[in-house]
């Protein structure tokens, strides 16, 4: 497990919870791996209560699971859970896409494509902390050039099971089209086509459905039984 410095201000159950969160995301805490609370705690510098406090947060969004007698785990991957976030994030990201068509500066235009930009390179060097850190990124800028900043704070918040999928995408998908697609929707974003920008947006996040069978093949202990 991996572990990052605290903020400043931040409370113990924050930064727990911000811990747990990024290492389940990453699978550096795979799904079906035991939890605990001591020894998170030792690994974080902070008591038992404030780790307690991040489990039950995570369990109530059904990312860690309590077992009678056994204790915490990280949840299984639940196929219909990841569809719920991939249908969320598709109705939110069309509308905003959508919304700020032929609508960019060229400060928001400048800031996005440097942001491909960098993509292809942590794409083409294989660095897919900085890939995935840069995806969220162009989708955040997104929603903040829209004027909905809070919105997507909200949508983060409940896609961890779909963020889950996408990292293993990374790893396992050998022709990504994350670059690709970032630079089409950005492409139809600045030409103004709202529709071309929404349908490249739904495919985009789309695309876990099409590489399901190569992760499950790749990692099938990681997924809930059908």
């Amino acid at each position: 497990m991996h572990v990052f410095e605290r903020y400043p201000k931040e409370s113990g159950r924050d930064y727990a919870f911000r811990i747990l969160r990024e290492n389940i995301i990453s699978l550096d805490l795979a799904p079906g791996s035991m939890l605990s609370e001591k020894e998170l705690a030792a690994k974080m510098g902070l008591s038992r209560t404030p780790v307690r406090e991040a489990l039950i947060e995570l369990t109530k969004g059904g990312v860690v699971e309590v077992f009678p007698q056994r204790g915490s785990a990280v949840a299984l991957i639940d196929p219909e859970r990841v569809e719920e976030a991939r249908f969320m994030r598709e109705v939110l990201e069309c509308a905003v896409v959508g919304q700020i068509c032929g609508r960019l500066s060229d400060i928001q235009l400048s800031e996005l494509e440097e942001n491909v930009l960098l993509q292809k390179f942590y794409l083409d060097n294989h660095l897919t902390d900085k890939l995935q850190m840069l995806d969220n990124q162009f989708h955040q800028t997104l929603f903040c050039i829209a004027g909905k900043s809070r919105i997507y704070y909200l949508m983060d918040s409940i896609s961890i099971h779909f963020d889950r999928v996408r990292r293993m995408s990374f790893a396992v998908v050998k022709d990504l089209k994350i670059v690709s697609d970032h630079e089409e929707i950005l492409g139809a974003i600045k030409k103004g086509k709202k529709e071309q920008a929404m349908e490249r947006m739904k495919t985009h996040l789309s695309r876990y459905k099409t590489d399901e069978v190569a992760l499950r093949q790749e990692y099938p202990a990681y997924f809930k039984p059908v």
